[in-house]
């Protein structure tokens, strides 16, 4: 049967489900976000066992002697968790009990041995100050000059978090538990670090991913960190790394190769342009420089990697800058041409990012 406007009646429910699905769609990261919270990943892991545990015996595993809790609305956040792909659903007998073991993806937030996993990454993305700045996204339309984030808190992500050392300390936590598996993925199937023997990482923060790449590269002779001065007197010694405070904007130090991580996207597209001359102006003939960013795709579809890097470029737009951006390949070999650079080679290495390396003749 078709309705009036000449569209199956069946098709008309399932499109209706489905905004209904997008309408209520904040159930799923605020519930992520407390089953984070709560540690159900690392109580269901118990050290790799992944028994499927009931919501009262997961209780009893985080709460330990002191008990209480409710398992019945730990079972509903679970129950809809499941059907996202999070937790695996055992059914016991006539369906009265159920029973959750942590999926592929519900093993991203267990706690590794050093303290990482992709529950940091959660929690950051839904604190009180972020939270504020989502029900004004509308507003980086209207008024793209600034930022929906500055808008709700009167001013700069980056400044706030500098401001209160428990969201700073989050976000690096966040960054890490991202970063670790994408440097173990560079390191095993990108070779662009071969022959260099001065690797500056730009924004390297406390040259964690730099030592990464200097113990499986032992041609380089000397790593250059170079961050803010105030984020480098932080940073601990490591043996052939040199920690340089500065501005990448003013300059950036001499290397054979240049290195950056997740920096690009949070700056305007004319900015880019003068981050890349800097880069540019620091290589020697011959240099080139390796920017790992989330690279959008040509095409919008509806899988899994062009969904994360879409909803990470609104992001980007909310919290960090609105005229900050994810870009397609082409895009960012636009802005290499308009550095400088004659050639850019995109190595697709990762789930999420993309390196893409520019070459100066």
């Amino acid at each position: 049967m078709e309705n009036a406007n000449g569209e199956s009646s069946n098709n008309n429910n399932n499109a209706r489900l489905a905004i209904m699905e997008l309408a209520n769609m904040i159930s799923v990261p605020m519930s992520l976000n407390a089953v984070v919270k709560l540690k159900v990943a690392d109580a269901i892991w118990q050290n790799g066992s992944n028994a499927p545990l009931s919501p009262f015996e997961i209780l009893a595993k985080i709460r330990g002697p002191q008990g209480g809790g409710d398992p019945e609305n730990l079972q509903r956040i679970l129950r809809m968790l499941t059907s996202y792909g999070v937790f695996k659903e055992h059914v016991v007998d006539d369906g009265s009990q159920r029973r959750y073991s942590l999926t592929e993806v519900g093993k991203t937030l267990v706690t590794d041995e050093n303290g990482l996993s992709h529950g940091s990454y959660v929690l950051q993305h839904h604190q009180d100050a972020l939270m504020r700045a989502w029900t004004m996204v509308h507003e980086a339309v209207n008024d793209s000059s600034t930022e929906p984030f500055v808008k709700a808190n009167d001013e700069p992500a980056y400044n706030y978090y500098g401001k209160n050392s428990e969201m700073n300390s989050l976000m690096l936590n966040a960054m890490s538990g991202v970063s670790v598996p994408f440097m173990k993925a560079i390191l095993g199937g990108y070779d662009g670090f071969q022959g260099v023997k001065t690797l500056v990482d730009v924004g390297g923060s406390g040259g964690d991913c730099l030592k990464m790449i200097l113990e499986k590269h032992t041609n380089i002779e000397l790593g250059i960190n170079f961050d803010l001065p105030e984020v480098v007197e932080k940073a601990p010694q490591i043996p052939s790394i040199k920690h340089v405070g500065g501005d990448m904007f003013d300059y950036i130090p001499k290397g054979d190769a240049i290195f950056m991580k997740w920096v690009l996207t949070t700056w305007t597209d004319d900015e880019c342009k003068e981050i890349m001359k800097s880069c540019y102006n620091a290589l020697p003939e011959k240099g080139k420089f390796i920017a790992c960013e989330p690279v959008l795709p040509h095409h919008t579809d509806d899988s899994k990697r062009t969904r994360a890097l879409l909803e990470g470029d609104i992001f980007v737009m909310t919290i960090y800058r609105a005229k900050g951006k994810h870009r397609t390949e082409e895009e960012y070999r636009q802005l290499g041409r308009a550095a400088g650079f004659n050639d850019c080679k995109g190595f697709y290495i990762d789930h999420f990012f993309t390196i893409l390396e520019f070459h100066k003749s």
